[in-house]
């Protein structure tokens, strides 16, 4: 098959792409491939079996049309400060001026037009004047809140969208590796278990999201394209009532605090805050099963659950982060039996596990039911669970109560944007011909980031044709 463009991966990054083309009026070929299923297509049964069911060859969760972020809570960041380090290689304004532009471009598609986090001017210094008290800085970013259900519908309409502007996507199909001639990407070999496809492009974007850094990582070294190890985040997910986190979620909706604690000062912040949300499962590759949260723009539970990430960097002797992050998760699999173990703060300080009657005598009623509780100390390396504790402790100043013994942290929760690719402003890599966008690039962290990469790629592209 001959395409001018062909874009591995249907997660925002390369969504966008193929949308701002065809909104600059490109006639060029797009073909887009997905190892997973379209929007409509995409189901967990857990909703169901109220239990995870490890599905093969994927998780529903993390894979198909829209990738994981529209799956898990659907939250647009409207800051240049957040989203990773894109606004380093293209400028902070010129990010600022793209995230206005993709946010209108949501708005759309049916997003809300409520924005959060801009009210309550005096309520914000005085969560800002405790932040400043406990060590730790608020980063301002207002929110626009899809919802898991309502992301759905939207990045719905968006694949419908494409399709009818002549865009062909090819779902249940996976990237075996590029085609090269020299030092010129030529285009992807690709497979759906059956038929084998070899797409020829002059433009190959690869756009596989945190799901395919692993993937991307084992590409670059296999066809020395130019990277280097970049940042992997290893946490919990922290559940309280929703009580503890009322003033916050009133007028921030999501807390995006930064601190360095002590004795390691490594960067630890909070990450993916969903008031009334509920925490979930997600599988990886090797039967790795993460952490992960979710909130509806309808339905409600009793708490709000947040990620509190730790920043680990590996340079030498050992430059592999993404692996060290798995091992990490699959010991604390190991312990739950294959599932998400959690644990109470207070059981933690008392050097103790969790037991299930324990957790049944508590307000704060996990939303995740088949978590096992267990002792995550027995997995969380010490200088990442350290940080953690410091960090959680220093939040109890601004979220009194946040460091309650009750509190729960699942565990594991890691992130994979290691493995940052080297390339230009326009997204070009060291092999002509390749562009890598989105959270597998290393370059994005989360759905508006990764949509503006898009975007800019599809700028770029459709000028010349």
């Amino acid at each position: 098959m001959k395409a001018d463009v062909v874009i591995v991966g249907a997660g925002p990054a390369g969504i966008f792409t193929a949308l701002e083309m065809i909104k600059k009026g490109s006639r060029q070929k797009i073909v887009m491939v997905e190892k997973g299923r379209a929007v409509e297509d995409r189901h967990c049964p857990k909703d169901q079996t109220k239990r995870c069911m490890n599905c093969r060859p994927y998780c529903h969760i993390t894979t198909g049309f829209s990738g994981a972020g529209a799956f898990s809570d659907g939250k647009l960041s409207l800051s240049y400060e957040v989203g990773g380090d894109l606004p380093n290689l293209i400028g902070p304004d010129l990010a600022q001026e793209t995230i206005n532009y993709a946010d209108k471009i949501y708005l759309e598609f049916g997003a809300d037009t409520h924005i959060e986090g801009l009210e309550y001017p005096e309520d914000r210094k005085e969560i800002r004047k405790r932040a400043i008290h406990a060590g730790l800085k608020l980063v301002d970013c207002p929110i626009r809140h899809m919802g898991t259900e309502k992301a759905q519908a939207i990045y719905l309409a968006i694949e419908r969208y494409l399709q009818e502007h002549g865009v062909e996507i090819y779902f249940g199909y996976e990237c075996g590796n590029l085609i090269l001639e020299e030092d010129v990407c030529k285009g992807v070999s690709v497979s759906d278990g059956k038929t084998d496809m070899e797409i020829y492009a002059k433009h190959t974007v690869v756009a596989t999201g945190r799901r395919g850094a692993d993937w991307l990582e084992k590409l670059c070294a296999e066809h020395n394209i130019a990277h280097a190890p970049g940042t992997v985040d290893i946490g919990v997910r922290v559940e309280v009532r929703n009580e503890v986190m009322e003033m916050v979620n009133r007028v921030l909706y999501e807390s995006k605090l930064v601190g360095w604690p002590k004795p390691f000062k490594n960067k630890v912040r909070t990450f993916c805050q969903n008031p009334g949300g509920f925490v979930s499962q997600e599988n990886y590759d090797n039967n790795l099963a993460v952490v992960n949260g979710h909130s509806y723009k309808d339905l409600k539970s009793d708490n709000t659950n947040l990620s509190i990430l730790c920043s680990h960097n590996f340079s030498i002797p050992f430059n592999q982060p993404i692996a060290y992050a798995q091992k990490v998760g699959e010991l604390t699999n190991m312990l739950a039996n294959g599932q998400i173990l959690v644990q109470r703060f207070g059981d933690i300080l008392d050097g103790k596990r969790t037991w299930e009657k324990e957790l049944a005598q508590s307000n704060i009623r996990p939303t995740l039911p088949d978590a096992i509780a267990g002792d995550i100390t027995a997995a969380m390396p010490y200088r990442a669970m350290t940080n953690i504790i410091g960090f959680i402790q220093a939040m109890d100043y601004v979220v009194p109560g946040f460091a309650a013994y009750e509190t729960l942290l699942y565990s594991p929760e890691l992130k994979f944007y290691s493995n940052r690719v080297k390339m230009d402003t326009d997204f070009n890599t060291s092999l002509q011909g390749l562009h890598c966008l989105g959270d597998s690039s290393g370059w994005t962290r989360g759905l508006m980031m990764a949509s503006i990469m898009g975007v800019l790629m599809g700028r770029k592209i459709a000028e010349e044709g």
